[in-house]
């Protein structure tokens, strides 16, 4: 029976990964019937946990279960594009008993913590977040419906359930990671819970990290300051405190600057990415050096090996014919 409040990962991690990690994302494509995902970020987060699996690594996942995912892809009579909502259900996920609370805009919200098992799919172990439960008013159940909510408060509601609510959960598992690595910034909220617990900027550095995933202006998330201030977003730091902090100045909260001047390592997803993001982060000052990976995706589970095959054998008619037909 697994132990939620001394948690360890349930298998023995490999000796080339002793360090503990807490990996954060928005989102994990995992496998299609767990539906909490909409694109590419969630492909990457979810090939790390599949591959920190292979490699047993001492490795859990951290993210949010939606209970209408991101939508469905209709099709209205004219094929034009519907999205539709549907509940979802899961009977694979374990309810841990784990519940706490943050606070939200001056009222707290409760949360329940569920598992996804390595053996379910082949992953490292996975907790997913929800506040949609009968403790809490139908507002707060909101904040887990639908991946990347419209409404700007709902948006911030979502990332503090992220970034504070994961911290917090880890708290309660008692896993204590040695890296917590975010996996774009919609989790950043996280670091205003670690100053709490660990005294200062330069300690929670120490053991951060950040993969930025957008390289472009309008693709890194900025709120107004002061909303974010409004909904607790900050964990009780003042404004002035906040500013200096992250050396913001302004009206605006600009959640993957503020993720990169708290990690001492930042990454690019691709060679051209880490190019990109480099640059247009060059203007910026207090930043770690940005790397480049690959993309990460999970050869085992993802690569088509009949397509590797015609590679092979340079049958390049069937490699084209398997690649575009």
């Amino acid at each position: 029976m697994t132990d939620f409040q001394n948690f360890s990962v349930p298998y023995t991690p490999s000796v080339a990964y002793p360090e503990k990690v807490a990996y954060f994302s928005m989102e994990f494509a995992i496998h299609q019937p767990l539906k909490i995902y909409s694109g590419g970020l969630g492909f990457l987060s979810g090939s790390h946990l599949r591959s920190a699996y292979d490699l047993k690594q001492n490795l859990i996942g951290i993210g949010i279960l939606w209970r209408y995912g991101y939508y469905d892809q209709g099709r209205n009579q004219d094929q034009t594009l519907k999205p539709e909502w549907f509940e979802k259900t899961y009977s694979f996920l374990v309810d841990t008993g784990i519940r706490f609370q943050i606070e939200v805009h001056n009222s707290p919200v409760w949360v329940k913590a569920f598992y996804l098992p390595p053996e379910t799919f082949g992953s490292a172990p996975l907790f997913l977040l929800s506040t949609d439960t009968p403790e809490n008013d139908y507002l707060s159940q909101t904040i887990t419906h639908k991946l990347y909510d419209s409404d700007v408060a709902g948006k911030i509601a979502q990332f503090m359930l992220l970034g504070l609510g994961g911290a917090k959960l880890l708290d309660e598992l008692n896993f204590n990671p040695d890296v917590y690595h975010l996996n774009e910034a919609h989790g950043v909220s996280a670091i205003f819970h670690l100053l709490r617990k660990f005294g200062s900027k330069s300690a929670v550095k120490k053991q951060l990290v950040f993969t930025t995933h957008t390289p472009e202006e309008a693709g890194n998330e900025k709120h107004d300051i002061y909303l974010c201030e409004k909904m607790g977003y900050f964990n009780g730091y003042s404004l002035s405190e906040v500013r200096s902090l992250t050396g913001m100045s302004g009206d605006l909260f600009n959640h993957s600057l503020a993720a990169f001047r708290f990690a001492r390592k930042a990454n690019g997803v691709s060679k051209l990415h880490g190019e990109v993001s480099r640059h247009m982060w060059e203007n910026y000052e207090d930043i770690p050096e940005i790397t480049s990976i690959t993309n990460s995706q999970n050869y085992h589970y993802w690569a088509d090996k009949q397509l590797y095959k015609y590679l092979d054998e340079e049958d390049k008619d069937r490699f084209d014919d398997r690649k575009y037909f």
